[in-house]
């Protein structure tokens, strides 16, 4: 038993070697995982743009739509951890590969939805293929590049894919969109996964953590169950614009959830996710900026394109091409984050970024007419610069905060707050632009009540309403729709802007050197 024992770490070292050997099986295997996670970062945000046009045939209402965008997104965040744990007990090369096969099916269930439920739960399937996927990546590319400066380098191409995937997402999608419909957004992965799972059935090598830690189901249960409950009573609230007895009971269930969750990974010695990391300042700290500003982003991203389209009249594509600049700053401003680290440290480079994106989002908001889109433009370059030296800076910090021996912990804690930002994000603030859609539409004359409550509930349902009437009406609910989501959007904008601000803050504060000799 004991010389079984200590065979595991020898094969796993004898394993690394050969494929230390094999120089174009090494990049065989960074191109198959990086393609997996571009895929990943492409379906956070490919149905951005295609949200009209779905609306249209599926009809949700304002809730469902919100769970159509970010219950991927959440999905995800929730089973990160969990698929992390449960690769390293069954083979990281098993996982990945079972995620690469599950994201085809998901992606084939949801083109061909019919219903607003059916593709909620196809989204779902895919956030929980995408959390397979992205779970043992960065492992087995730990385990194929054995030299330090080549791992590195790995690394950083790996960590790229998935926010440049999210990047060009609402472009891929205003093109597919518009030349074959919403449905096709998601037939395109199947194509590109059937290569993916060609080649890696071939390259990516077997591999195990020879001492597992525990997987805990009940540390699942609570964690997927709570941020559900939590979730779905505030996307209730944004609905109705109020509160009653079944959304309070739900977010008081969920919230007790989450919090026994929390003490239940604090009692465990082999914890699902390891909360003494927060208990350092920076780490803490820094894990916020990214869950601020990523879900900040993304949910700019999907609501700038619903505006441009629903309120300023434009075609997929053109939203698409609309948010490029958005998204070559944020590029931009991944590359030069650590020129500004080391010209004003780490805090002051934050602080500043982070300021840059509130002040862009408040600009974005006093602008607030889709028919001057050059005077947008410079908000956009200003939000996806600070965007993307935040998003760069904040998870280095979030590494570097950690002891060495625990960076795997602290990785796994730096995925997540990616995803969990992406998804609370776009709940928080769709919530918001609901609830003002919805008291802010504008009475119409003629309307009778009950097609004035449909048309509160969303864009699209207005858009339903105003088949069945008569050109002059169907105009002027238009007009108020228009009117009402314009309200929305401006609201979104100030309150995003409020929020970075205060996170801006916040790392001026706790970012601090814990010593004066200490470098920030």
């Amino acid at each position: 038993m004991l010389n079984k024992d200590a065979s595991a770490p020898a094969r796993a070292e004898a394993e690394s070697e050969r494929l230390a050997g094999s120089s174009r099986q090494r990049w065989l295997v960074l191109a198959v995982v990086s393609g997996s996670l571009l895929l990943c970062g492409i379906d956070l945000t490919v149905l951005h743009v295609a949200v009209p046009s779905m609306s249209l045939d599926l009809q949700p209402s304002a809730a469902q739509l919100l769970w159509i965008v970010d219950v991927y997104s959440l999905a995800l965040a929730a089973l990160l951890v969990t698929c992390g744990t449960l690769g390293d007990r069954i083979g990281r090369r098993k996982m990945v590969l079972s995620g690469f096969f599950a994201f085809g099916l998901a992606s084939a269930a949801c083109a061909f939805s019919t219903s607003t439920v059916q593709l909620i739960a196809a989204r779902a399937a895919l956030g929980v293929a995408a959390a397979m996927i992205m779970a043992s990546t960065v492992a087995i590319i730990r385990v194929v590049f054995t030299d330090d400066r080549e791992r590195a380098f790995a690394i950083g191409v790996w960590t790229s894919a998935h926010s440049v995937g999210a990047t060009i997402g609402p472009l891929l999608g205003g093109l597919v969109a518009e030349q074959w419909g919403w449905n096709a957004v998601f037939l395109v992965n199947i194509p590109v996964i059937v290569v993916i799972l060609a080649v890696g059935l071939r390259v990516i090598p077997e591999s195990k953590n020879p001492v597992p830690r525990r997987w805990d189901l009940a540390s699942v249960v609570l964690s997927v169950t709570g941020l559900a409950g939590v979730v779905y009573a505030l996307k209730q609230a944004g609905e109705h614009a109020g509160v009653n007895t079944v959304i309070v009971v739900t977010a008081v269930v969920g919230a007790a959830l989450l919090y026994t969750f929390v003490r239940r990974q604090r009692r465990l010695a082999e914890p699902l996710l390891d909360f003494s990391l927060f208990a350092e300042r920076r780490f803490s700290t820094a894990t916020l900026c990214v869950i601020g500003c990523f879900g900040s982003y993304v949910a700019l991203l999907f609501f700038l394109t619903q505006w441009l389209q629903q309120v300023g009249g434009y075609s997929p594509l053109r939203a698409g091409l609309a948010l490029m600049p958005l998204a070559a700053a944020n590029a931009v401003g991944a590359i030069t984050a650590p020129w500004a680290a080391n010209r004003w440290g780490n805090r002051w480079a934050l602080t500043g970024s982070l300021s840059l994106f509130a002040i862009a989002f408040a600009a974005i908001a006093a602008v607030g007419d889709t028919a001057h889109y050059g005077l947008l433009l410079l908000p956009l370059l200003a939000a996806g610069y600070g965007a993307g030296i935040v998003m760069t800076l904040g998870a280095d910090s979030i590494m570097s905060a950690a002891q060495p021996e625990r960076s795997g912990e602290a990785a796994a804690i730096q995925e997540t707050s990616f995803e969990l930002g992406a998804g609370l994000g776009v709940a928080v603030l769709g919530t918001v632009l609901a609830v003002f859609y919805r008291t802010s539409l504008p009475s119409v004359p003629g309307l009778a009540p009950d097609q004035r409550a449909v048309a509160g509930e969303s864009f699209s349902s207005a858009e339903e309403v105003m088949s069945h009437l008569p050109a002059p009406a169907a105009h002027a609910v238009l007009d108020a729709a228009r009117q009402a989501y314009d309200h929305g959007f401006t609201a979104v904008a100030v309150i995003a802007s409020i929020g970075l601000a205060g996170t801006a803050v916040m790392a001026a504060v706790l970012l601090r050197p814990r010593t004066t000799g200490e470098p920030t």
